[in-house]
């Protein structure tokens, strides 16, 4: 039987829901309950979870283990910004992988990430620290996915493909072997890609193709 350890998820929105959901299926994991900025949310109950308030509640649990679970398509480096700014040692952030997921032997993952249901790391996979790995993605041999990137459900990655620092790759999205899709960008549903992707932009399509910008936004917190 593991060890088991306390466990608190920052963001009580559609990501943070599905971890916890995912965290009930994991002995190793007692869930204390969310971590949410909003003061008029603490007390409330989210799928029968307890939102315990603001960041103190952190301060308040010195031995939970933390996992930030912030971050959509137009959330950019929010889930980044919010790790600086706890500025927590790595050491306090839980690594979840879902136990219907299939982690090679020779594949890693980073502190603070998150592997939903029925994902698969075949062979010499990299996933950086903060990812987050929605259900049924397919990450092949030599694959990298840096800090911070969203992959949502229903991706496929070729082999060795590198998914850039706080990329967001859209539902099911099908990227060639060997592409690069660079930091901050974003790749939207159902793309096919098939060449590399430059930092900071948008692309879409089958095969996919550049749109626009990525936008600049001030975002909380």
């Amino acid at each position: 039987m593991p060890d088991t350890h306390d466990l608190l998820i920052y963001g009580a929105g559609g990501f943070g829901r599905e971890t916890a959901q995912a965290a009930t299926a994991m002995p190793e994991w007692r869930l204390l309950g969310f971590v949410d900025d909003d003061p008029d949310r603490a007390g409330a109950l989210v799928d029968g979870v307890p939102i315990l308030g603001g960041a103190k509640a952190i301060e308040a649990a010195p031995d939970a283990r933390v996992v930030v679970c912030v971050g959509s398509p137009t959330g950019y480096g929010v889930r980044r910004r919010i790790v600086e700014r706890l500025g927590l040692p790595p050491s306090r952030y839980a690594t979840l992988v879902h136990p219907s997921a299939w982690v090679s032997p020779s594949s890693r993952i980073g502190p603070g990430s998150v592997v939903l249901a029925q994902t698969v790391l075949t062979a010499s996979a990299r996933v950086g620290a903060h990812v987050a790995i929605m259900p049924h993605v397919t990450i092949t041999h030599d694959d990298v996915v840096e800090d911070y990137a969203t992959i949502a459900s229903g991706v496929r990655l070729g082999g060795g493909v590198r998914v850039g620092a706080g990329a967001y790759l859209g539902a099911g999205a099908l990227l060639r072997e060997g592409v690069v899709i660079g930091p901050g960008s974003l790749v939207g549903m159902g793309a096919v890609v098939l060449r590399d992707v430059p930092p900071g932009e948008v692309w879409a399509g089958s095969p996919a193709r550049h749109l626009r910008p990525v936008p600049h936004r001030k975002e909380s917190p």
